[in-house]
């Protein structure tokens, strides 16, 4: 129990040998690393130890924090870990679906969409270890590296074979007409919309430009390199750099999803709004795929800043903000209007390689109606963007996440609906068939979509970079080396600092310049969840930030994060 400390577990209850634990437990969380966990017989001495035919663990419990925790579940065989991130400072009913634990989820393109998966009162990110639930013995709950003492109260815990559904217990709203967590309070809270108003005033008073030695397209204007009218890459006294349109040394400070639309789930949990935005300023999350009806408080407040004019000001203010702020890339996933205003460098996010209805994102690479249909894409999304400078490159896709999963890729494959892909694999394995010739297969497959996609982007645009799969993780060396086809590799990295030693090998194996295309800390005082890196303050996240960009650039091979 290293790092915890049990506060009040009250009313304890002698049965035979052992003692049942009345609710609610309550632990702190402390220390580098927190757990604790209780034997069944503990939380209820009623809780059966085969837990195969039930499909949902439901709890009630009220977390002080939105910090992710680890809830496990300790069996004779091993123990079964996914991570919940909750809503703070409320009582909810989570119910957790127990096939998460049982067995690998197989349902995403991404790894984002693999991994994460939303409930209506907690996310599930279900990257951890699965396995059966046959002799339950133990359920544990842990937290790397907690913030604040952050406690956690779970007062019901019990098993079921139909979903309850998830639901906030407290006093509602718990979302006010700002979009803020109402429960909690931090330093900088808005109350109205005076107190807003005055707060927009202030940055329009402070907001100038920086001196950050910028040229036109954001190099430094006083290196020279070759010009050649576009971004291109060059290695120049052993240290790689973009150069841009001009001739001049860029390093690329992006920030991916500029948006006017921060989109939240509104169906099945109507009652936890003060108030909702009117229907028409959440127009532009329509044709997003999401089967539940999403509306933008962030959308909301612009109109409130700006009036109706609001989507040309808020470009002016995005701009504006970059300019401040030292950054010079529109990222991934941004409003296409920032892109068509030409003022900022900006990467471009292909799609319509079919990632999405293939199997974890691999496409029907053998069939002849796929190869026309890349060259189409490519055609509607290149083709119009050859001749702008102000183009940085091109992202293929994002995240794959089979590597690593290729057996079960393959397995998957044999077992879908009939396609060339599948035609193809059947007569590879005719000749013999293990885990490791299904490896290779599988890599042979990725390595022919980044032909036939690098091909037909090339064919439409010859003047553009291809900056590569923004894979996660640690790629396999096979998927690393196929990626030399780009013109440079990205890599997607969540951690206070970019390991060096992954830096090395990926250059090893690429030999190409490298751009990270994703980190973030996030602070879990404001009712949001912190995300993958958490820090304690906006301060510290600021701090955070230099020292991860400065020692991503330290780097020979980094042009950019």
């Amino acid at each position: 129990m290293r790092g915890i400390k049990v506060m009040s577990i009250l009313g304890l209850l002698g049965i035979g040998a052992s003692c049942w634990a009345a609710m609610p437990l309550t632990v702190t969380f402390e220390g580098q690393t927190a757990e604790h966990r209780w034997a069944l017989r503990e939380i209820d001495p009623s809780l059966p130890s085969d837990w195969s035919d039930y499909e949902y663990l439901v709890l009630e419990m009220r977390a002080s924090s939105s910090q992710r925790f680890e809830l496990r579940i300790h069996t004779k065989e091993g123990v079964r870990a996914q991570r919940i991130h909750p809503f703070a400072g409320v009582w909810i009913r989570a119910a957790v679906p127990l096939r998460y634990y049982k067995r690998p989820d197989q349902q995403g393109h991404d790894l984002a969409s693999l991994h994460n998966k939303p409930r209506l009162s907690f996310w599930i990110n279900v990257s951890g270890a699965v396995g059966p639930l046959q002799s339950v013995e133990a359920v544990g709950v842990a937290m790397q590296y907690p913030i604040g003492r952050p406690t956690l109260e779970i007062r019901s815990m019990k098993l079921t074979k139909e979903d309850p559904g998830d639901a906030v217990l407290d006093k509602l709203p718990v979302v006010d007409e700002f979009g803020q967590w109402i429960p909690l309070d931090w330093p900088g809270k808005v109350r109205t919309l005076d107190e807003l108003r005055g707060r927009w005033a202030e940055e329009e008073r402070k907001l100038s430009p920086g001196d950050f030695g910028y040229c036109q397209f954001g190099g430094y204007r006083h290196t020279r390199a070759r010009a050649s009218g576009f971004f291109r890459v060059e290695q120049i006294e052993g240290r790689w750099w973009f150069v841009d349109p001009d001739g001049h040394l860029f390093f690329s400070t992006g920030i991916d999803v500029i948006t006017p639309y921060s989109g939240t789930r509104v169906e099945g949990r109507e009652q936890i709004f003060a108030a909702l935005p009117p229907a028409d300023l959440s127009a532009g999350l329509r044709g997003r795929p999401s089967p539940q009806r999403m509306v933008s408080f962030y959308t909301w407040n612009l109109f409130r800043r700006f009036g109706e004019d609001w989507p040309s000001k808020w470009i002016d203010m995005v701009f504006r903000r970059m300019a401040a702020w030292g950054f010079n890339t529109v990222g991934n996933w941004s409003d296409p209007r920032l892109a068509e205003a030409r003022r900022v460098p900006y990467v471009v996010t292909l799609r319509g390689w079919g990632i999405e209805q293939g199997p974890l994102g691999m496409p029907d690479v053998y069939s002849p109606d796929w190869v026309k249909q890349v060259d189409q894409a490519a055609r509607e999304q290149c083709a119009p963007r050859r001749d702008d400078p102000y183009v940085l490159g091109y992202f293929v896709a994002n995240e794959p996440p089979w590597p690593g999963r290729e057996p079960m890729l393959a397995q998957m494959i044999l077992e879908g609906p009939p396609t060339g892909i599948q035609k193809e694999l059947k007569a590879f394995l005719a000749e013999a068939d293990t885990p490791e010739r299904r490896r290779q297969f599988i890599h042979r497959s990725f390595e022919r979509m980044l032909e036939v996609i690098v091909g037909a982007i090339r064919k439409y645009d010859p003047n553009h970079l291809i900056l590569g799969i923004r894979f996660g993780g640690r790629p396999p060396e096979e998927v690393l080396r196929a990626a030399r086809i780009f013109d440079v590799n990205s890599q997607n990295i969540y951690d206070y600092v970019p390991d060096r030693s992954m830096l090395d090998r990926v250059y090893e194996l690429t030999g190409r310049p490298i751009v990270i295309g994703e980190f973030h800390f996030g602070v879990p005082t404001r009712g949001l969840a912190p995300g993958l890196r958490q820090v304690r303050d906006q301060r510290e996240r600021g701090v955070a930030y230099r020292y991860y960009v400065e020692q991503a650039a330290a780097h020979p091979a980094l042009v950019g994060t």
